[in-house]
């Protein structure tokens, strides 16, 4: 191929960003080379936000024709939580087809080199931030985010994330040189000298199985992590968020043809509804690598039955917050009712259990009970939500018919201390949009456990009486333990508890926020810094993003000779 791209040219352009990168990781200081803020796009070739928009309205009712081979059928159906039907159709592959096509074209990507592979991903990284507002309406009307969060969270956050797989990926692949000289003394007698030759190589294809919530930010980490170290990827979207992965494939495959690579290193695979291609795909021999995030259900079958690929999950898990004591009491209430309301709970990382002392906890405003603590928790949260204009720009909309079935039964298991509402949202009337509903529950009981100890994904939380800190770090531990946790918090002023509770996260491996008042949430991690999971409890097998979630993504090969 010819490529209208040099890779020269491509490093001249990227290499200073994936150096920033790459220090960022080393020091795990904030830095982002995506803007966060809506009006900072518009210039330098970015859409601003009318044309972002202009270009989402496009898309609508069309077929995105990707150019792949082995497409047998045009597929699609995606309908927003907003109330819209999209109406954009996807190539379907007969995998008979695509696959061996996509293989084709590694060899090529191999020989290119880690670097060179860093700096396309780059590239395509850079035209897709271009078109983040475009993105943001998409993952909205797939996700039902609402908009701001849709930007952010599905365009420069997933921006940023994918860029952190790149630059672990090109650390943990030069980390062994290119070539080496090998001299060996031997006394009186020659020494042995060899000259060995050292690649990396790719384990084969890459499958990302994509979210409905999360469809690019907990896509891009795989999608190129594999890239970057020499896979080809195969991106099977949720059927109810095609569209932003599908873009992202779209571009992708651009970029790869004008750095002259062979397109067909990342191709699409949409489904027929109900057709269910996940399982087929996932036990497929060429598929090598598996990212997959959802359900605990599908992520323990993939990590039992995709014996040959290399599995990476993000599953489920029971997130609990410890409230034993504050110095600000109201900070925290705030900070907890924004936790638990953002997007309407439907994040992996959003705070399910809170254990709270049945005898009450100290706080800067006196002593308050748990009764206390639970109501004014309530009051924060319609505090928060009172204003529907508001309540729609944080909560969004329910993204399933699931979540909206366990928010009404979650009303049934204890005593309601805050009852979900239903919110009108005046720009889009057929989107479910419903308020977060708060239950207490009593620790020590055992018809109360079926409840705290079982994930309830959505605007469900429980308020869980315990009779101690220690109580309620021995909770946490069997809950980590046997149910998995993305991630943990905990308020308390006195430095025992707080051992007591870190301890636990350090042996369970949960990460930890420790009293959080301000502007920064349980549920929100930073690129470059925090990381999401740690792979070492039921909830992931992964953490994004460290060097384990790239390193065996490639193997290294030696060819060596006599010198």
């Amino acid at each position: 191929m010819t490529a209208a791209l040099s890779a020269h040219e491509l490093i001249a352009r990227h290499r200073s960003t994936l150096d920033q990168a790459l220090e960022a990781i080393r020091t795990r200081a904030y830095w982002s080379p995506h803007p966060e803020h809506p009006k900072a796009y518009g210039e330098n070739g970015s859409l601003d936000a009318a044309a972002g928009k202009a270009a989402f309205d496009a898309l609508l009712a069309t077929r995105l024709d990707l150019g792949q081979p082995g497409t047998d059928d045009w597929v699609g159906g995606e309908t927003s939580p907003y109330g819209i039907d999209l109406g954009v159709t996807y190539p379907h592959a007969d995998l008979d087809v695509l696959l061996p096509a996509m293989k084709a074209g590694q060899r090529a990507w191999r020989d290119a080199g880690a670097e060179q592979r860093a700096v396309v991903c780059l590239e395509i990284l850079k035209r897709i931030s271009d078109r983040t507002h475009e993105f943001a309406h998409a993952v909205m009307h797939t996700s039902g985010q609402a908009f701001m969060m849709a930007f952010q969270a599905g365009g420069p956050h997933a921006q940023d994330r994918g860029l952190e797989a790149v630059a672990y990926a090109y650390v943990e692949q030069v980390r062994t040189p290119d070539n080496a000289e090998w001299t060996k003394p031997q006394g009186k007698r020659d020494p042995l000298a060899m000259t060995k030759q050292f690649t990396p190589v790719p384990r084969g294809i890459g499958l990302v199985i994509g979210c409905n919530t999360f469809p690019t930010w907990n896509g891009y980490p795989g999608l190129f992590a594999s890239l970057a170290t020499g896979n080809a990827v195969l991106v099977k979207p949720h059927p109810r968020a095609v569209l932003p992965l599908a873009l992202t494939v779209q571009v992708a495959r651009e970029v790869l043809a004008e750095a002259g690579f062979d397109p067909n290193l990342v191709a699409l695979a949409a489904e027929r509804p109900g057709e269910g291609i996940a399982k087929t795909l996932a036990l497929r021999p060429e598929i090598r690598i598996i990212d997959y995030t959802g359900s605990t259900e599908f992520g323990d079958w993939l990590e039992t039955n995709a014996r040959q690929a290399q599995v990476y999950t993000e599953k489920a898990g029971v997130n609990t917050v410890v409230v034993h004591s504050t110095s600000d009491y109201k900070g925290m209430l705030s900070n907890l009712a924004f936790s638990l309301s953002l997007y309407s709970g439907q994040m992996c990382t959003t705070p399910q259990n809170l254990l709270v002392p049945r005898e009450g906890i100290s706080t800067d405003q006196g002593p308050k009970s748990y009764d206390e603590v639970v109501a004014d928790l309530a009051k924060s949260v319609d505090g928060l939500l009172g204003d529907d204009a508001r309540a729609n720009a944080l909560l969004g909309a329910i993204v399933n018919p699931d979540v909206k079935a366990r928010l009404e039964a979650a009303a049934g298991l204890g005593e309601v201390a805050l009852a979900s509402r239903e919110i009108a949202n005046p720009d889009f009337p057929g989107a479910v949009v419903r308020t977060p509903v708060i239950v207490k529950l009593d620790g020590a009981k055992p018809d109360a456990e079926a409840a705290y100890m079982s994930e309830c994904f959505g605007p469900v939380s429980f308020a869980v009486a315990v009779d101690s800190a220690a109580d309620a770090a021995e909770l946490l531990r069997r809950t980590v333990r046997e149910k998995g946790a993305m991630t943990v918090g905990a308020y308390t002023t006195d430095p025992e508890v707080e051992q007591d509770v870190r301890e636990v996260c350090l042996e369970e491996a949960a990460q930890l926020s420790l009293n959080l008042t301000g502007g920064v949430y349980v549920n929100q991690t930073a690129a470059f810094s925090d990381f999401h999971g740690s792979g070492g409890n039921p909830a992931a097998s992964a953490a994004l993003c460290d060097g384990a979630f790239v390193a065996n993504r490639f193997r290294v090969v030696e060819v060596r000779r006599e010198a």
